[in-house]
């Protein structure tokens, strides 16, 4: 892995310049879509599938930002290209320059949404997310925001050609509150690609990696972990689940860094014990629990599969029935093809809670899945809820928070789902 440090002036480089050249909007190349395939975009969709495409200008590269025209040549759109089945993500509906004044005006934008809803201005809280793809009309792009350091991923082809466009643009705009950029996008790309990227600093390269959330800390691994390294998109649901933590024995099923688990021993749980199949991962919450409740005996973590676990709980004399379980597990799904099987997953998963869960329990289950709608994962848990025999009352439905905004025009955008449980 590539952690060689870089400092301000390069982010000046002929990268930047190349990329300007590579932008500018009398160099762009054409697409042009069938007849009637523009609908989509003038409803301002974000994205043009492979099957809307008519023709193309030749030499067009991967990554390269073009402009799309209608049947009747009339321009529509401009975005990058990529090869595959989305093959332009938008990123204007007006002919304009994508250049650095482009993405720091998008980025300005964003920042100014995530300091009206608090975020961004709370002394309380250094960590959130700046910009979330299509929610902030940046497909293919995510940054997260750790207190002085950014990082940031690239999902696409043509985000990738433009990091240091926006990474010059983001420390423009966020100016002496951010002092790092890592980029982490080695396993975020498509790897058909072959574009050999490593991760690394583009700008500073502090190893500071605790950050606040909530005024609890937490190590933050954006090097080797998942995502850019925390889930920031649970931190209201965290927040619900301390309020209804007090006294009970809580499980945290998929735990990963812990964050639900230190938010319950704050919210007065009697016990809590995390769960992951990663030792890594076992490591990283014991060291975020440390890090707020030094000592404390209420905290254990198990590095053993989920099912396994659920399956010997009551099995065993020191195995206490859990009156507070939360499930969130990561993407079942990752595409269409996969969603069938991804229903079973989540259906035997919550059976299998709500055949462990005390009476009076409270379960807190969520998917993350995109391809996973919120009709399809509440009748797989009702389906779950049914085959286990309980009686089940819903308190909460849960979704990202506003630091994830949903493009209106891109119901896609809405990917996080979770229900809150009282099992009789």
């Amino acid at each position: 892995m590539n952690t060689e440090f870089t400092d301000r002036h390069s982010l000046d480089s002929k990268d930047i310049k190349q990329a300007n050249c590579r932008n500018n909007a009398s160099d762009m190349k054409s697409i042009f879509l069938k007849r009637g395939k523009d609908e989509s975009l003038r409803r301002f969709h974000p994205w043009i599938f492979s099957g809307a495409i008519a023709r193309t200008d030749d030499g067009i590269e991967e990554g390269e930002v073009v402009e799309v025209f209608t049947n009747e040549h009339e321009y529509i759109a401009t975005g990058h290209y990529q090869v595959g089945s989305i093959t332009v993500r938008v990123l204007s509906f007006e002919k304009e320059k994508i250049d650095t004044e482009f993405f720091s005006r998008r980025i300005a934008v964003a920042l100014d949404v995530r300091k009206c809803i608090g975020v961004a201005a709370d002394g309380n809280n250094n960590t959130y997310r700046l910009i979330h793809g299509e929610g902030d009309n940046l497909p293919g792009l995510v940054i997260d925001i750790y207190g002085k350091t950014a990082v940031m991923q690239a999902h696409s082809v043509g985000m990738h050609m433009d990091r240091m466009m926006i990474a010059d643009a983001l420390k423009a705009v966020m100016g002496d509150n951010l002092e790092n950029i890592f980029y982490k996008s080695e396993t975020t790309l498509p790897f058909k690609a072959e574009l050999g990227q490593e991760n690394g600093f583009l700008l500073g390269g502090s190893k500071e990696d605790i950050a606040i959330e909530n005024g609890l800390k937490f190590h933050v691994d954006w090097l080797h972990g998942q995502k850019t390294g925390f889930f920031v998109d649970q931190r209201n649901n965290r927040s619900l689940l301390q309020y209804y933590s007090k006294d009970r024995t809580v499980l945290n099923m998929f735990c990963y860094t812990g964050g639900f688990s230190f938010y319950a021993m704050r919210g007065g749980a009697k016990l809590v014990h995390s769960v992951d199949s990663s030792q890594k991962a076992i490591d990283l919450t014991n060291a975020n629990v440390e890090l707020n409740f030094p000592s404390d005996p209420r905290h254990r973590a198990y590095a053993e599969d989920a099912f396994k676990f659920l399956d010997s709980i009551g099995k065993k004399d020191d195995s206490p029935l859990y009156d507070l379980i939360i499930l969130d597990p990561p993407a079942f799904a990752k595409h269409k093809d996969a969603l069938r099987n991804a229903l079973k997953g989540y259906t035997r998963l919550n059976q299998k809670a709500f055949e462990k869960i005390a009476p009076g329990g409270i379960l807190f289950t969520f998917s993350c899945s995109q391809v996973v709608t919120k009709d399809n994962f509440r009748n797989a848990v009702f389906t779950a809820a049914a085959q286990a025999g309980r009686k089940v009352r819903i308190l909460h439905q849960l979704h990202q928070p506003a630091d994830h905004p949903i493009n209106i025009y891109h119901p896609e955008g809405e990917y996080l789902k979770g229900l809150v449980l009282y099992v009789e």
